[in-house]
């Protein structure tokens, strides 16, 4: 069965318009500034994916675009001017970065309640990816009702979860910075067990003939209903492109007789971990 992602956003979409409208009432500014370096489509893409629900949400959005890669230092610099503009509200990078930029040290200099991704050490905010996978997660196994309730309960939500998952094999594919790290991250500081798997992991089909969950994080074609668990749970990350076609880790029609249920690409997690990076972005303005 497909998990409704697109009526999930749609609902809690309105949820967020509600507390951006209830901040705007108390004089408070809300902005999102988006740093991209070079433009790759798929960079492009995700920034402009954020662009879009912002302006839907009511907030301001600048991308602040570097078609040229520049020097860390400047770069670095340019990061803390924004991060102490008052204006700035919270500060996104956009992933992948070239090589010579590319260090979780750049999120030091952006202040840790503008830092909306998650990365810094003790940040107040958990990675968005890693959030969407914990509010579907709890769609299938606490809150099957779409709802402004979804968001996550750290306290409640998180004490459930993981004695559900006590009892389930969870295994994460990929462990890119932006994909299974991210949701590997997520699970870890939560205290709930998985198995990370990768490109050098020897009989990965062993792991996922097992796994009751599998989260997929890959950009490639690699899960097959052969080497999946009569059952299993499918929440497909990465992203792949047929032609035209934008496709996930597995193909829909494959896997839908295997699985209980299954995130559909495009239009699956994605729209879900935007829409908590803007959650994460809401709370940051009233912690500032």
């Amino acid at each position: 069965m497909v998990i409704p992602c697109k009526q999930i956003v749609a609902v809690l979409e309105k949820k967020l318009k509600g507390q951006v409208l209830e901040l705007k009432k108390k004089k408070k500014t809300i902005k999102l500034v988006i740093f991209l370096i070079g433009g790759t489509l798929e960079q492009l893409h995700f920034a402009k994916s954020k662009q879009a629900m912002a302006k839907r949400l009511g907030v301001k959005c600048e991308i602040i675009h570097l078609k040229t890669v520049p020097p860390f230092e400047k770069f670095a610099r340019l990061i803390k001017q924004t991060s102490h503009n008052p204006e700035t509200s919270g500060i996104v990078i956009q992933q992948p970065l070239p090589p010579q930029l590319s260090t979780e040290s750049l999120f030091d200099f952006i202040d840790i309640h503008k830092e909306v991704e998650g990365h810094r050490k003790k940040t107040p905010f958990f990675p968005s990816l890693g959030m969407s996978v914990l509010m579907i997660c709890k769609y299938l196994y606490i809150h099957p009702k779409i709802d402004e309730k979804l968001f996550i309960d750290m306290k409640k939500d998180i004490m459930y979860l993981k004695k559900i998952f006590k009892h389930k094999k969870i295994v994460i594919i990929g462990r890119g910075m932006t994909g299974g790290r991210a949701i590997g991250k997520t699970l870890t500081e939560t205290k709930i067990n998985f198995v990370s798997t990768n490109s050098h992991t020897q009989d990965p089909h062993e792991y996922y003939k097992e796994a009751d969950i599998i989260i997929s994080a890959v950009g490639k074609k690699i899960l097959t209903a052969d080497v999946i668990k009569p059952g299993a749970v499918l929440i497909g990350v990465g992203m792949r492109k047929e032609g035209k076609t934008v496709k996930g880790d597995y193909d829909e029609r494959d896997i839908k007789n295997v699985t209980s249920y299954h995130t559909p690409t495009p239009g699956g997690v994605d729209p879900i971990s935007t829409l908590y990076l803007f959650k994460n972005l809401i709370d940051a303005v009233s912690m500032q």
